[in-house]
């Protein structure tokens, strides 16, 4: 099983890292081929040029190095996994604009027409998006609706062919306990070790 394994998090050291670097140990482990990145670290750049900017003709291959080499890897996956915290219920600039500029038409998707319905060409059949949040549960669903939720499970990932669509958020981030993130990074590891049964 060949997975790609994406962290969007700009600060080294953070609780985002460590869920990144046990889910990364834990499918490599198991004997998982792990495409592992770090997309701060490996500073991706995330705005779209204007000839990105279409639906329905196929991407241009004109691009950037690194948007490049990620559009050429999701081709090849099995899995995803996304590792980012959530700011204003939005993942970060760079994980956004990874989505846009890496799952392009011709890439992920590919789109008759503008009405259409887009057919999803990635051969990853399921997902994994491990979220951190400082908003409690409760006020996440009943005052905003858990936009993540929305973004990843009907916007972006069946669009482009992922029907297995898991979820996990720890929270709240900043004022837990050693023990309660040691219990959140043992959670990380089972959910991506059940994505390879």
């Amino acid at each position: 099983m060949r997975a790609g394994v994406y962290l969007a998090h700009p600060r080294p050291g953070s609780f985002n890292h460590a869920v990144f670097d046990a889910v990364v140990e834990e499918l490599r482990g198991r004997g998982c081929e792990v495409l592992a990145h770090d997309l701060c670290a490996k500073g991706f750049p995330p705005v779209l040029a204007p000839d990105e900017t279409g639906t329905v003709a196929s991407a241009s291959s004109h691009v950037d190095a690194q948007v490049a080499l990620h559009r050429a890897e999701v081709a090849t996956l099995d899995a995803l996994v996304f590792v980012h915290p959530n700011w204003w219920g939005m993942p970060p600039a760079v994980l956004t604009g990874w989505v846009q500029r890496v799952l392009a038409p011709g890439v992920a998707y590919k789109l008759a027409s503008a009405e259409g319905v887009p057919a999803g060409l990635l051969t990853a059949g399921r997902a994994l998006v491990l979220n951190t949040s400082d908003t409690p549960a409760h006020r996440e669903q009943d005052e905003f609706g858990d936009p993540l939720e929305r973004i990843w499970s009907a916007c972006v990932l069946p669009y482009v062919g992922v029907d297995d669509v898991r979820r996990v958020v720890f929270r709240t981030v900043t004022d837990s306990t050693a023990t309660s993130r040691a219990t959140w990074l043992r959670e990380a590891r089972r959910q991506a070790a059940a994505l390879l049964d």
